[in-house]
Formats: C-alpha cells, structure tokens, sequence
C-alpha cells in the first residue's frame, strides 16, 4: 500500500510538471489577429514595449536581459519604448539616441535604476543630457542624435507598432508578430516567453 501510495504522488507529480510546463492560450499568451510583419528576417521577432518608469518593466529587466545573453541563436529581440503620454516621449527619445550613438546597452540598466529606485528627474532633455554625460557619453553626440531627423522617424515608428498591435500596458512583449505575452510575473514571463519561442519556431518550419 505504501508503495502504491509514493507511486500515485510520484505521478501526481510529474503530471503537475507537465502542466506547468505546457503555455496555454488565452491564459499565458493570446494570438493577435491579424498578425503583423517582422523585420527580423529568419529569426523569431521578440519585441517587448516598455516605458523605463515602469516598476513592472523595471521587475522584468533583470530577467530578460540574463535571459537575452543565452537566448536562442535563431531568435532577434528588440526593444521599443512606448509614448502613451506626452510626458513618456523623452525617454523614447533618450532610447533611440542612446541606440544611435552605440550606448544604448551601456545606460538601459542605468535609466531603468533612475527613475524605479532613485527617483531621478529625468522629465526633459537638458535634465537627460546632463544625466547621460555624467556616465561618460559625449554629451554634443547625444543632443544631436536627440534632436535629429531620423530619431523623429524611429519613435513615429515605435507609436505605430503600438498601434498596430494594440500594446495597452507595459511591459508587453510580442512574438513573431503573433504571440502577446503580457501580465505575467517576471518568471512567469520568461518561461512562457521560452515556449511560445518554440510555437513560433515549429510555425515557422511549416512556412
């Protein structure tokens, strides 16, 4: 009896694992339709939208940037700050700026600590620029890469990915242009992220 007792809770057990393993429509992810073009190519597209004055993104960051440095080799991801408000545009600005002048990865962790646990004003560009130039950037490259043409062209393009696939909080994070995984505690949207990685791939497979 004892035996069959460890056996039950043994497969009790693996039957548990086996749940948690397996994502689920509607409760871990949904299915945007229609789906919307990628840019990555022959890799699988993960966008995730973010505002850097999220405490949810700030909770996630941490997470996916570990997760980022052994993601799959097949796998393109790639950030896009969100504008809901007026007030969120400088530090899309900041974002595209800091890309563009090849320091973005330099200062994400920076911007994120900034506003979540120092509370650093950093409500408009004067008080961006002298924020970044204190952690080393060229602060004459930073303006202009602020201010130029293409940066205006690159955040009308951020506004219109929200749009597009109807990004209503942050973080929200978007797979091959099809899968929307949001709401998720930080773990929880790393291991869904890690399984909808592979729905899109076998998607891919059948094309």
């Amino acid at each position: 009896m004892d035996f069959l007792r460890k056996l039950f809770a043994v497969l009790l057990l693996c039957f548990a694992v086996q749940a948690q393993a397996e994502v689920m429509e509607g409760r871990d992810y949904k299915v945007l339709k229609p789906a919307q073009p990628v840019s990555s190519g022959n890799k699988v597209e993960v966008l995730e939208f973010f505002f850097y004055g999220c405490s949810h993104c700030y909770h996630l960051h941490g997470p996916l940037s570990s997760w980022e440095k052994t993601m799959p080799k097949d796998v393109d991801l790639q950030y896009v700050p969100v504008i809901f408000r007026d007030s969120w545009e400088p530090m899309a600005r900041t974002f595209y700026a800091l890309e563009a002048i090849g320091q973005r990865e330099h200062l994400h962790n920076d911007l994120f600590e900034a506003w979540n646990v120092f509370g650093t004003d950093l409500s408009d560009q004067q008080k961006i620029a002298a924020f970044v130039a204190k952690r080393g950037v060229d602060r004459s490259k930073f303006d202009a890469a602020y201010n130029s043409f293409s940066l205006a062209g690159k955040v009308a393009r951020s506004n219109q990915l929200v749009r597009s696939y109807g990004v209503r909080g942050t973080p929200t994070i978007a797979v091959d242009g099809k899968y929307i995984i949001t709401g998720l505690e930080p773990a929880e949207t790393i291991r869904v992220l890690n399984e909808v990685i592979k729905i899109a791939r076998k998607e891919r497979s059948k094309r």
